[in-house]
């Protein structure tokens, strides 16, 4: 039976919640509303309302509570309803979370579930990308997964570790993606990118919903001869150098897309460490692709047109191919 990403990450929740007792959950509409997109559904009647707490509107005390509880030995895993208003709570996660381990050693083993992400209408504070204000604080640990099966398996070992981890949901990948998932119980190691796709001739460097907006690429210019190889970070900090090097030196030729806008993204900071590490190895210039650098529009055709598109990947790809 198909599984789909929202419920592959239901999943691996419930599991860490049967598996250890000192998992527990808090956020806002969590309990007896479920969660916004209903990924916490049914928990408060399993587990009661010790381990399911619903919470003020109040993302700052959501994440300082989080925090303390994860001080004195408890796992958190803290819901944001959107990962725009994470930007309420940044002091809490960058300045005190981020820091303990350096400060005193002190682990603070919580995960911060934040939906994110365009595509569904939501307007300038509802779907926004915010891996960039995070990928630059050290001491956090970020991940973006793209398939139903790297969600689950992320969200489990999000739990189990023992430093503070940004859980980013794509909205648009919760009830349209679905795969098969194994019976047994699996988990995805934390900082390690996948080929998605294998190719020969370019490399697209993504992550999230953005995996598949490549292979709808990859699918047409195989059509023309041009074969594509997609790496799918699944993790953005720590960040897969290795893998995503090996595909350059590969292909000889790179793109480097992500939803989010494009001045200080993550595609700025993939391209300096190619640039630095395997320039010999290129046959063209490094390109990226990504949002333009305004606040996500509400209006339907003009989000459409913020968006990166399938399009626009595959012209660039063709004139790099050309290069």
């Amino acid at each position: 039976m198909q599984t789909t990403y929202l419920e592959a990450i239901r999943q691996g929740i419930w599991e860490e919640m049967e598996r250890d007792p000192n998992v527990f959950l808090l956020g806002q509409d969590i309990g007896v509303f479920g969660g916004a997109f209903k990924i916490t559904a049914g928990m408060l009647e399993e587990f009661g309302e010790r381990r399911v707490i619903d919470t003020p509107l109040a993302e700052s005390g959501i994440v300082g509570a989080a925090i303390g509880a994860s001080m004195f030995g408890l796992r958190a895993v803290a819901e944001m309803q959107f990962s725009d208003f994470i930007s309420c709570a940044f002091d809490q996660v960058v300045n005190f979370a981020a820091k303990c381990r350096y400060r005193w050693g002190a682990a603070i083993p919580m995960v911060i579930r934040a939906p994110s992400g365009g595509g569904n209408r939501g307007g300038p504070f509802h779907s926004q990308n915010p891996e960039a204000w995070f990928v630059h604080v050290p001491g956090l640990k970020v991940l973006t997964p793209a398939t139903a099966y790297d969600a689950k398996g992320l969200i489990k070992s999000a739990i189990r570790d023992n430093d503070p981890v940004i859980f980013l949901e794509h909205k648009g990948l919760y009830r349209r993606i679905k795969e098969d998932l194994p019976e047994e119980e699996y988990t995805v190691p934390i900082g390690r990118a996948r080929v998605f796709r294998s190719g020969e001739h370019l490399s697209i460097i993504t992550y999230g919903a953005m995996v598949y907006v490549a292979n709808d690429a990859a699918n047409q210019l195989a059509k023309e001869g041009i074969s594509v190889e997609i790496v799918d970070l699944r993790t953005v900090l720590p960040i897969d150098e290795e893998t995503i090097l090996a595909s350059v030196r590969k292909t000889s030729k790179a793109i480097l897309l992500h939803e989010d806008v494009l001045t200080g993204g993550l595609g700025g900071e993939i391209a300096a460490r190619i640039a630095e590490r395997a320039f010999e190895y290129l046959d063209g210039p490094l390109l990226r692709i990504a949002a333009p650098d305004t606040p996500i529009p509400f209006s339907p055709p003009l989000e459409d047109a913020f968006l990166p598109k399938v399009s626009g990947v595959v012209e660039k790809a063709r004139w790099l191919c050309r290069y």
